[in-house]
């Protein structure tokens, strides 16, 4: 590797890691609060935080690494005029088109790696997250109810269990809590189990136990009862999807499936690796600037084409999916003219005059 594309690839590098790092923050703080508010509302265990986290983030990098590869060019770019540092290397007979190896050598793998999140990881992720989430949903342990200890429930009662069977089905003695208006419940049982209603609804089936009723203050009007059987709710479980869902199945799957919406979902994902490309040739001309010229206001151009042309991908996929443009289309009406006037204008500035009197 030549002097010149190594300290190019390097600075192409660190850039262009710095604005994934920053990226990746912000992306984690709003993935963060989603999962974070499922579990605060008892639909999702606490000991599955982070194992969503990673998994979820997974399907938001084909959309993160196109920002972050696009904005780290443009501020290497950019400071190779700000610094004049491309005025020397033009002088020198290497004109904006050299840049094309040394850029090539960081598009490529991240290219790859969208293509690949896109394609096979982001899939792959969203379907291990699903199966979790389910197994969870079965699972006393998994929702929330550890033995020997008090745990709140949605309603504002707290329940307490002696001991739970090792799949999370069977529960020992149980004692509860609870508060229905003006009126306090204690209740204690000698077993239980959990049980569904639809496919989120999650109760405590409470075996021979006793309840006793009275108000929260004031009157001494208890009253006290024997029960074969008392259920009791739980948190929903977290919303999850079929086998058939689109945005769950294998990509190969996607391609003879007709349904609109399976198309829809294959060029949705088909797409992040050519937009990819296409904003990554664009930094070259985007990036040229004189020295004393601001860097910014480019940047803020690109990051308005590269919002613009993210909408499309999922307005376009909605058109397919509710059958306005033919799954034959697909998304090519955006991609395919993208990447042709990407490499069309990096052609255009690449071009570099022959001096003066030089021989052909």
């Amino acid at each position: 590797m030549l002097k010149l594309d190594r300290y190019l690839l390097g600075d192409f590098v660190q850039s262009f890691l710095a604005t994934l790092i920053v990226l990746l923050v912000v992306s984690v703080g709003g993935v963060l609060v989603d999962i974070l508010g499922n579990i605060a509302d008892g639909r999702l265990p606490a000991k599955l935080l982070f194992s969503q986290l990673g998994l979820q983030f997974i399907a938001y990098l084909p959309l993160i690494l196109p920002l972050a590869l696009m904005l780290g060019l443009l501020l290497a770019i950019a400071r190779l005029y700000r610094d004049s540092e491309m005025a020397v290397i033009t002088a020198i007979g290497v004109g904006p088109k050299r840049l094309l190896r040394p850029l090539l050598m960081l598009v490529v793998p991240v290219v790859a790696l969208v293509g690949a999140c896109s394609l096979w990881l982001g899939p792959w992720a969203g379907r291990m997250a699903e199966q979790m989430i389910i197994e969870a949903n079965r699972s006393v342990l998994m929702a929330g109810l550890e033995p020997g200890r008090f745990t709140p429930l949605p309603n504002g009662g707290v329940v307490y269990l002696s001991s739970i069977s090792p799949d999370g089905t069977q529960l020992g003695k149980v004692f509860l809590q609870r508060q229905k208006d003006d009126r306090l419940e204690v209740v204690s049982a000698n077993g239980g189990r959990m049980f569904f209603e639809g496919t989120r609804q999650r109760f405590l089936e409470l075996d021979d136990g006793h309840q006793v009723e009275g108000p929260v203050a004031g009157a001494l009007d208890y009253r006290l009862a024997t029960f074969a059987r008392n259920d009791v709710a739980l948190p929903d479980g977290a919303q999850t999807r079929t086998e058939d869902d689109p945005e769950l199945m294998p990509t190969l799957k996607l391609i003879g499936d007709e349904r609109p919406q399976a198309q829809a979902q294959l060029h949705r994902r088909l797409a992040p690796p050519l937009i990819a490309l296409a904003f990554a040739l664009l930094t070259v001309p985007l990036g040229r600037s004189s020295p004393r010229q601001q860097r910014y206001g480019r940047m803020m151009l690109a990051l308005m084409a590269y919002m613009v042309g993210t909408n499309l991908m999922f307005i376009g996929s909605g058109w397919i999916a509710n059958g306005k443009i033919p799954p034959a289309l697909g998304l090519w009406w955006l991609t395919l003219p993208l990447l042709a006037l990407a490499i069309w204008m990096y052609a255009r500035d690449g071009r570099l005059g022959r001096p003066k009197g030089a021989r052909a």
